[in-house]
């Protein structure tokens, strides 16, 4: 099961790293030392990777774990170390060693001004996470 935010809301997810890396680009642009050119394009090559990262946000369930794409990084969790999806939407979850982890589903966040239709596409597709984590436990 592949769960992401609609088509517009990836775009809007990747705004996060494409304007300032925009920015860069143009301070790039126009920098006078070689320095400050170089350390704007680093910075431009992490808000592009910020940008693309932001676009891929969501999760994949597959038949014993889940993958959490978000904005720093991807998380594989076994589907039997799940205890809660939360209302945050979060995972909880406990690591091999026992220690109790959680791990938030940045994808599927909602705010108080974005769309109804976009609120219930992402309160359903954290039902169905939680629907599949019970089957684990079941």
């Amino acid at each position: 099961m592949q769960l992401s935010p609609t088509p517009l809301n990836r775009l809007a997810n990747s705004c996060l790293g494409v304007v300032p890396a925009v920015a860069g680009i143009a301070y790039v642009v126009q920098a006078d030392h070689g320095v400050l050119r170089f350390a704007a394009g680093l910075v431009v090559i992490a808000f592009a990777v910020l940008a693309v990262r932001g676009y891929r946000l969501g999760v994949t369930c597959e038949h014993a774990r889940m993958t959490v794409r978000g904005y720093l990084r991807t998380r594989v969790i076994d589907r039997e170390r799940i205890s809660e999806v939360t209302d945050f939407p979060a995972v909880r979850w406990t690591d091999r060693t026992g220690r109790a982890r959680w791990t938030p589903l940045v994808a599927f966040r909602t705010s108080p001004g974005e769309f109804s239709a976009t609120r219930l596409r992402k309160e359903r597709a954290v039902s169905k996470l939680r629907r599949w984590a019970r089957r684990g436990h079941g």
